[in-house]
């Protein structure tokens, strides 16, 4: 698949920096190269929005830093807590802004950005737990809840919607899982036609992020592996979101279709000529834009029904 002409000249200028993969060295060096990957992009400014407030939560190893962002034009009409990609590795409220701004915009959503604890320092559950415990202090009981992620965050995104209906609450309304990365097990066509690092992330380093995350005995347990979860009925309305040049391209495809199966209703957006991570460059790639903005349009319009 040919990918975006945006999308290429992003990879173009990320591989003049001959920047190591994420896999071959430290948590620390795979930060580093993030960080120096991000900086080489244009500036990401993302919609205005009526306030935009830091926050912090009393978490269950401490405080959890949230950002609210409380759209223009009138009262909210839901509540999205977002979680943030990175390989549970990296990633920070500053660098997921933009999308955010987007998205808070677009849904007429409050949109509140929970800094999770980051792995291997804090493995799993810590990032869900703490998760669960923004949603706790922040939830407004009158407005509809939706979780949201992309990449590891959509991963804690789907095991805290698996969670929940573990519970019986909170009821969330609605899921958006953006290239969810929740199948260990890295196998399928999608890893072998675009996991050899050409493609941003390589199947090597999605291996790695999850060696960092979760131990190998956990991973049976579908709130850190949501793809494994045998039984989602009851689960709430799905947006998935996928791209085809990723080699996660293929399970988030399946777990929409494993949804769907058991009875839930499901809006799947399968973009082929793009990558991992695409959300992250709202000013960079026009698609990124489109793309926030419509899955944002399709939330305010499922929550005013």
């Amino acid at each position: 698949m040919a990918l975006h002409p945006q999308i290429q000249a992003m990879l173009d200028k990320r591989a003049e920096l001959q920047l190591p993969g994420f896999a071959e060295g430290t948590p620390h060096d795979a930060r580093e190269t993030f960080r120096v990957s991000q900086q080489a992009l244009p500036p990401n400014r993302g919609a205005k929005v009526a306030a935009m407030e830091d926050l912090t939560v009393a978490g269950p190893a401490g405080p959890v830093p949230v950002r609210r962002y409380t759209p223009l034009g009138g009262d909210p009409i839901g509540q999205i807590f977002y979680f943030h990609g990175g390989g549970w590795v990296f990633g920070t409220l500053d660098g997921f802004d933009p999308a955010c701004r987007e998205l808070a915009d677009a849904s007429r959503c409050e949109v509140l950005s929970v800094d999770y604890r980051l792995s291997p320092e804090h493995r799993f559950p810590a990032a869900h737990d703490d998760g669960w415990a923004a949603i706790a202090a922040l939830r407004d009981p009158a407005l509809p809840l939706v979780v949201a992620g992309d990449s590891a965050g959509g991963n804690i995104a789907a095991g805290l919607a698996l969670r929940a209906k573990a519970e019986g609450a909170p009821e969330i309304a609605l899921q958006l899982l953006a290239y969810p990365a929740i199948e260990p097990e890295l196998t399928g066509s999608s890893h072998e036609l675009y996991g050899d690092g050409g493609y941003l992330i390589s199947s090597a380093d999605i291996g790695w992020f999850w060696d960092q995350f979760v131990l190998p005995a956990t991973r049976i347990d579908p709130i850190a592996a949501p793809a494994r979860a045998e039984d989602l009925t009851g689960m709430p309305r799905t947006i998935v979101v996928v791209a085809g040049c990723d080699p996660l391209h293929d399970e988030g495809v399946a777990y929409a279709k494993k949804l769907r199966a058991d009875g839930v209703e499901i809006t799947l957006r399968d973009h082929p000529d793009m990558t991992h991570g695409f959300f992250t460059l709202v000013d960079v790639v026009d698609r990124a834009k489109e793309e926030i903005r419509a899955v944002g349009a399709i939330i305010a319009e499922d929550l005013r029904r």
